[in-house]
């Protein structure tokens, strides 16, 4: 490869060259930047579906008769699913390529969504809860190793930066939901208001279809995991169409420079051995602690303010949309403009510092009984969402995405997001129960989870931004 500073063309010789080409080059086309923007939008359905049924959970209950278990088995299939998912697009990222995955997995999102907008009943809702969580597992690995593979190394628009964009994504969809919520509830007759949540799971399959169409225009392999397949005309003419990088195909050694070869399934062991053991460990702690602590929040958000302010449902979701896009919103923003100044590790220690002093505020205060006391309880709820955002909220996927190189990034993403699942299925599934049994005092049960979260990264001293892992193939 050359070394000029602005050469007219790169020489490509092997799948190393590729990787270097893409981390250290300073353009982006405006397809490269589509396609960025494409995987961000496999992430705001994520967000937005998974957050749909929020302020559905009391209509369905009524609806189907539904005990507090069978609403935490409905709440709690889509995250199932996702488990599922995950395992599987994990191992399909890396096997089959970025791009095949990345087609396949908007159909379980508009089959999911009708099937679940019309359920007949509480088992029909059940499975296409399921269905929806298997696109969302798939879809987080691949949308993953696009955001990292489609970024240079350092300056704007790095990788820390891109992958942490889809921290901000997810708070938009779920402000966005909220918005659909209220534009319904203010317009749909009252005699439909028990139906709402129908509406909202049914919306989700019309953005679904509308980022389909765009992938299948605009979407392209990942030059990265072309080349290590062995494709270097394929890689090179991507490199050069979509990313703006003028390059050539050089001449190919006989033994071209490979990641090491491993057999199905088995990619999953490397996560465990040599140097990704200790950064596996810290990666699935911190996709344990967070998605539990912020699934009893945010997707509890809705319960907890009626529980607190005792106000009506325009309150709530008027209080949900401020806290999620004026607090969580701006918290991922300021993660995305900061991970490449301050890095990931101390962005994640402040962020659950944050939500530390807010979990225990919570708890100690209690629910309240006058508006300063309100106030107070609004101020922490803020506090540990705009906590989430800035910290562990984007870097828990920072260190998952960026912790593993290409020939394994899609496994170890794929194991953050099934160890996501399991952490947020739990939480979904035994909130209700929590909140029923100790009230306000479940704040000081959330509260472990940050406090692991920082006992973990205070053990073992990680640093994934700005690191080229992907030289770690070659």
């Amino acid at each position: 490869m050359t070394d000029c500073a602005e050469p007219r063309s790169y020489t490509v010789h092997n799948a190393a060259d590729v990787s270097r080409l893409i981390n250290t080059s300073a353009r982006a086309t405006s397809n490269a930047r589509i396609i960025v923007a494409i995987a961000l939008g496999g992430i705001f359905l994520d967000a937005y579906d998974l957050g749909a049924l929020a302020f559905g959970v009391k209509d369905i209950t009524q609806q189907f008769a539904l005990s507090a278990t069978q609403v935490g088995i409905v709440v709690s299939a889509i995250t199932f699913g996702a488990i599922i998912g995950a395992l599987l697009g994990g191992y399909l990222t890396d096997k089959i390529g970025r791009y095949r995955v990345f087609m396949a997995d908007m159909f379980f999102f508009v089959f999911a969504a009708i099937l679940g907008a019309l359920a007949p009943n509480v088992e029909v809702l059940t499975i296409s809860r399921f269905i929806m969580g298997l696109g969302i597992g798939i879809d987080l690995p691949v949308a993953m190793a696009f955001l990292a593979e489609f970024s240079r190394l350092k300056g704007r628009g790095n990788k820390a930066a891109k992958v942490a964009m889809w921290c901000p994504t997810w708070y938009v969809a779920i402000s966005l939901a909220y918005l659909l919520v209220l534009a319904l509830y203010s317009f749909l007759p009252e005699s439909q208001s028990p139906y709402l949540w129908r509406y909202i799971v049914g919306f989700g399959a019309l953005p679904a279809l509308v980022i389909l169409m765009i992938r299948k225009k605009y979407m392209t392999e990942s030059p990265i995991w072309a080349a290590q397949q062995g494709d270097l005309p394929t890689a090179v003419t991507i490199l050069t169409t979509t990313y703006g990088i003028p390059a050539t195909l050089g001449e190919t050694p006989a033994q071209p420079i490979l990641p090491t070869a491993r057999r199905p399934w088995t990619a999953y062991l490397a996560l465990f051995q040599g140097r990704y053991r200790k950064r596996t460990l810290l990666s699935s702690t911190l996709s344990f602690v967070s998605p539990f602590a912020y699934a009893a929040i945010a997707f509890g958000l809705p319960i907890i303010i009626s529980t607190l302010f005792a106000q009506s449902l325009l309150t709530t979701i008027l209080v949900s949309l401020a806290l999620n896009f004026f607090f969580a919103l701006s918290g991922g923003l300021l993660a995305v403009r900061w991970v490449a100044t301050f890095g990931a590790r101390p962005l994640a220690i402040a962020g659950y510092g944050c939500q530390i002093v807010a979990l225990v505020g919570l708890a100690w205060l209690g629910k309240p009984h006058d508006t300063l006391h309100a106030s107070y309880c609004f101020g922490l709820l803020a506090l540990f969402l705009f906590g989430q955002g800035v910290g562990p909220g984007a870097q828990s996927m920072v260190y998952a995405s960026l912790s593993y190189p290409a020939s394994i990034r899609g496994v170890g993403v794929g194991l953050n997001q099934t160890v996501t699942r399991v952490s947020s299925t739990l939480a979904l599934f035994i909130f209700p129960i929590l909140t029923l049994n100790l009230g306000t005092q479940l704040f000081w049960v959330i509260a472990c989870a940050p406090i692991i979260g920082l006992l973990a990264l205070v053990a073992i001293v990680w640093e994934p931004a700005g690191y080229d892992v992907d030289a770690e193939d070659y």
